[in-house]
């Protein structure tokens, strides 16, 4: 038998979905009788064309989907979905990517993958009860280290990142506004902006869907 990694790698491809590592959980994260945590996510477009056919009317549409979608997964395989809108309370989503996968904070405040770039996601993750083999993490510097331009801190029309600090209210201001089509309709230039992963950038109504989902 195969372990339930490869198993729900398998399983995830037709959704556009990957694995996104996994960790063993420790009392500390007070998940219960859990012992293993491991990640779903999306790196590049994949995920866009099996969302764009099943998808409903229905508020929040994409984690609906993600939810819909990962449920008989989890099932077959033991486990059960926690989404990261699930709470309060809410689950440390971004430091259990840390953990689960050589990811590391960026200038934008989004985490960094060595190989996706800022083009990636965490849509949910699979608390199982048992242990399953795990991939290893890896250890991979962020690649921010190397990047002394930073060309993602100049990038944005209105500075709305320094580095330290995200003005959400004013780049919500500027991509709502009569300047901000670029942004509504291309998606953050600030995140175009960063060379890595920049071939998996995701496509133009991918862009517009979470932009939309954005602004107010």
């Amino acid at each position: 038998m195969r372990p339930p990694y490869r198993d729900l790698a398998d399983r995830l491809a037709p959704l556009g979905l990957i694995p996104r590592g996994g960790f063993r959980a420790l009392p500390q994260d007070g998940l219960g009788p859990v012992e293993v945590v491991v990640m779903v996510g999306n790196a590049g477009p994949g995920v866009w064309p099996a969302f764009s056919a099943g998808r409903r009317d229905e508020p929040d549409p994409l984690d609906a989907w993600v939810r819909r979608s990962l449920r008989p997964v989890a099932r077959d395989l033991g486990a059960r979905v926690v989404m990261p809108n699930d709470g309060p309370p809410y689950r440390p989503f971004q430091r259990w990517a840390m953990r689960a996968e050589p990811v590391h904070p960026s200038p934008l405040g989004l985490l960094i993958h060595p190989e996706y770039g800022l083009w990636h996601a965490y849509r949910a993750a699979l608390l199982f009860a048992e242990e399953i083999d795990l991939p290893d993490r890896g250890d991979t510097a962020s690649p921010c280290e190397a990047c002394a331009d930073r060309p993602c801190l100049s990038a944005c029309p209105v500075k709305a990142f320094d580095g330290t600090r995200y003005d959400v209210a004013a780049c919500r201001t500027h991509a709502g506004g009569p300047d901000g089509a670029a942004c509504r309709e291309g998606g953050c230039l600030a995140r175009h902006a960063c060379p890595v992963g920049r071939d998996l950038a995701y496509g133009p109504e991918q862009q517009e869907f979470h932009m939309a989902a954005f602004l107010p």
